[in-house]
């Protein structure tokens, strides 16, 4: 990507880094050249728009969707089967609260169909017209999570209060309460795993997907307690319950939007923030840090830094400096795929150097 700036305002010191070449950076790879060859490639780098959009960062980028699509099977196998088996018990007992309970875990399901479809969406390349690629596909998907819950929490409340208007006595307690276990113990295998994997590569809407499976499992504990009232001659006691569920699932829903607002309106752990300051301040030549932003795109970092560099530095000199504070970006700071660096000339005193821009600028 390319900065756009002033030419008149930014001598031979600044240039935006948008750089897009393909060598790999695993230890492997740093092999001396020789000859001619080394030559031409020196001069080719030092001409040529290149990125560190690098082959292991794809690579790893790719291995995330793999490993994302993974989690979606056998967590989606796992809940179907889960919801299975606790649907042919709602039907032999009549528990309202097991109902609401197998909606969720039927919603917890069928939350994977969106996110899968998000995770091949992601590995698409980019286009000219999404010059970013479709990594935003899973903040899409999220928005679908939020909607699944929404839609269980509605459909689990107006049965527990059908169920409080017009009592029912529930069947087959025992088997109600072997439903629950059954719910929690899916549910909260789920769970673990999909929030392991999420943050391991980035997901927030697999995280928020994970959030949901946990509270599932809870819920489903909860069933217990109508189980236990119905036995104990209070059948309120059941659609009770299932209120609490829907309760429940809502504060779920309440976690889940925050989640996936965060990621639609670009919000980052200020953490990394400090870390890119962190390493750009490291890299020789640099001697202040500029604005560092960093936005999320799909389970990948993409970041636009500016760093300042001695007025008098030539253009290779400078070049070279942002080529190190990329490298070093890129391969210190965790899930960071693309960097685009812009350099700016610090001095000398008194010197605007973007005073064409200022009118243009709005922070």
């Amino acid at each position: 990507m390319s900065d756009q700036r002033d030419p008149a305002s930014t001598p031979s010191h600044g240039h935006g880094h948008g750089h897009d070449y393909g060598h790999g950076h695993g230890h492997g790879d740093h092999r001396p050249a020789h000859g001619i060859k080394a030559a031409l490639g020196r001069i080719t780098h030092a001409v040529k728009p290149h990125s560190h959009d690098t082959n292991d960062k794809t690579d790893s980028a790719l291995e995330a969707s793999s490993r994302g699509m993974r989690v979606l099977a056998i967590s989606f196998a796992a809940l179907m089967v889960t919801a299975a088996v606790q649907a042919v018990i709602v039907v032999a007992s009549g528990s309202v609260a097991l109902l609401g309970d197998t909606l969720h875990n039927l919603a917890d399901a069928l939350t994977a169909v969106p996110l899968a479809i998000a995770f091949s969406l992601g590995r698409r390349a980019a286009t000219r017209r999404f010059t970013y690629g479709y990594g935003r596909a899973e903040d899409l998907a999220g928005i679908v999570i939020v909607l699944l819950i929404t839609a269980s929490a509605a459909l689990a409340g107006y049965e527990a209060v059908q169920r409080l208007l017009d009592p029912q006595e529930m069947r087959a307690v025992g088997w109600v309460a072997a439903a629950a276990v059954v719910g929690f113990a899916g549910n909260e295998w789920v769970a673990r795993y999909r929030i392991k994997v999420g943050k391991e590569i980035g997901s927030a809407a697999l995280v928020a997907d994970g959030l949901h499976a946990r509270t599932d499992g809870f819920t489903s504990l909860a069933v217990l307690l109508g189980a236990g009232g119905a036995a104990l001659g209070f059948p309120q006691a059941d659609p009770i319950v299932g209120l609490l569920i829907t309760v429940a699932i809502c504060f779920v829903l309440r976690d889940a939007a925050r989640e996936i607002y965060h990621r639609l309106m670009d919000a980052v752990d200020p953490g990394l923030v400090d870390d890119a300051e962190r390493i750009l301040a490291t890299v020789e030549g640099v001697r202040r840090v500029g604005s560092v932003r960093l936005r999320w795109i799909g389970h990948t970092l993409h970041a636009e830094v500016e760093i300042l560099v001695d007025h008098d530095m030539s253009v290779v000199a400078a070049h070279k400096v942002a080529v190190e504070a990329e490298h070093r970006l890129i391969h210190d700071l965790p899930r960071l795929r693309a960097a685009t660096v812009h350099t700016d000339p610090d001095g000398p005193d008194g010197a605007d150097h973007h005073a064409t821009l200022t009118a243009h600028r709005t922070s």
